[in-house]
């Protein structure tokens, strides 16, 4: 473990926790910060529990959620493909995602289920991903085109049915079409949440498996690792942990891609704690995005995805001309 590993998580939790409180006090109502921790917990003024409780915790536990997620999915699949480029939302897992989600929204089903949809939505964005680019030996450039292929169709099939749908269900589907965290609930909270959790969990348990195929499929092989079945495994997990977090907040960009290359130049090369400080700055950016739209933006209602998209563009950009340079081409 790093050095740094610890004074980056402690500095990491500090600002988290800053940033939650400004989340549950700040508004268009002020509510101080020990006013607004007594009403979360259901005392004090009824209005104020109203508003806390209802109305800016779910938002809140939804965005620090949903960021960990990614964060966590970004860095497993960092790590899995070796590319610096991989992540759900240019390999199209949270385009797939999307859709799982906004189609069980057209077919009237409880909220609760949004999660079952969004899970095979991705799934089912890997599974086009692998049959498209699995043959070409997944070389760099081919996954990273493939990928936003099948991310644009994806994206263009969400908008066709968003389009077409009532005026009633329009609204609620929306935010399928560029990510937000607007109007949670409890019980997309509890849903996602609840799973993300346990997605986190078994994540911690096949870290190990992330380390063996570090030395390489015949050094790994060498240790009794079967590595077609542990890529396949890590795999699904990856699109689990990205499609449960964008049940919670939509197809947010970005934040997957840059979190594994903020821990990486700030910890060193990835240890057993890159997993955990990942999910911790996936949380810390998405939460601050999100208090950025609600309060230093001029335009009112801007999703946080519109934020995170202006963010990782340029990212992008530079990483695949980095990818891009001779020396990396000659061995794509």
């Amino acid at each position: 473990m790093s050095n740094r590993s610890p004074v980056y998580a402690g500095v990491g939790l500090v600002i988290l926790f800053v940033l939650l409180t400004l989340s549950l006090t700040t508004g268009e109502m002020r509510i101080p910060a020990t006013t607004a921790l007594r009403a979360l917990a259901g005392s004090g003024d009824a209005g104020d529990v109203l508003v806390v409780q209802q109305f800016r915790a779910p938002r809140t536990v939804a965005a620090i959620v949903a960021g960990a997620g990614l964060g966590a999915a970004g860095c497993v699949l960092q790590r899995l493909f070796r590319n610096p480029l991989a992540s759900p939302d240019v390999m199209g897992v949270t385009g797939g995602a999307s859709l799982g989600a906004v189609a069980l929204i057209a077919a009237g089903a409880s909220q609760t289920l949004i999660p079952v949809g969004a899970l095979g939505g991705g799934l089912l964005a890997a599974l086009l991903l692998g049959v498209f680019a699995w043959r070409s030996g997944l070389a760099v450039t081919r996954l990273v085109l493939t990928g936003l292929a099948v991310q644009a169709g994806l994206a263009a099939a969400v908008n066709l049915m968003v389009v077409r749908f009532p005026a009633e269900l329009a609204g609620s589907a929306l935010q399928w079409t560029t990510g937000s965290v607007y109007g949670r609930t409890w019980t997309q909270v509890w849903g996602a949440g609840g799973a993300l959790v346990v997605a986190f969990g078994v994540a911690l348990v096949l870290h190990r498996r992330l380390a063996v195929l570090d030395l390489g499929d015949e050094s790994a092989g060498a240790l009794g690792l079967n590595t077609s079945t542990a890529r396949l495994h890590l795999l699904l997990l990856a699109v689990t942990l990205a499609s449960l977090a964008a049940a919670l907040a939509g197809p947010v960009t970005f934040v997957a891609l840059a979190v594994p290359h903020i821990v990486r130049f700030v910890t060193g090369p990835p240890t057993a704690v890159s997993l955990a400080l990942a999910s911790l700055t996936g949380a810390v950016l998405l939460l601050a995005s999100d208090l950025v739209v609600q309060h230093l933006l001029p335009v009112e209602g801007l999703p946080v995805g519109a934020v995170t998209a202006t963010l990782g563009a340029p990212w992008l950009l530079v990483l695949m001309f980095r990818q891009s340079s001779p020396v990396r081409r000659s061995h794509a």
